[in-house]
């Protein structure tokens, strides 16, 4: 079975990104349902994963990376409203029993997501 998992890099620093708050969505009849809300440890990576074998479905959801608020915490000075501020990621996930990792590799002016593995 699959997993859904996500870490986050801070490129403006060359860090993993510690301490970011990301919330999971699944989205239903363009709805958005909670599922979890995590932050990210110091290697900016969760705990455990976002949707483990048990819990992950097919189906569209959004991850919500609260970057702005990350970089206000590291102290960087950037005009409001913020350039880079939520980041959302609607994704799909077409076959449970794979693997889906979402990374986000944000600066406070730019971000970038793939599909890994």
């Amino acid at each position: 079975m699959g997993k859904l998992s996500t870490h986050v890099l801070d490129t403006m620093h060359g860090r993993p990104a510690s301490g970011v708050r990301i919330a999971l969505y699944r989205i239903q009849d363009d709805r958005r349902q909670p599922v979890k809300t995590v932050h990210t440890n110091d290697d900016g990576r969760c705990d455990g994963p976002l949707l483990g074998p048990d819990e992950i479905q097919a189906g569209t959801y959004e991850l919500v990376f609260f970057a702005g608020d990350y970089f206000a915490a590291q102290g960087v000075n950037v005009p409001e409203p913020r350039f880079v501020d939520q980041v959302i990621v609607r994704f799909g996930i077409a076959n449970p029993d794979e693997n889906y990792h979402v990374p986000l590799v944000v600066t406070p002016w730019t971000y970038s997501t793939y599909r890994g593995s």
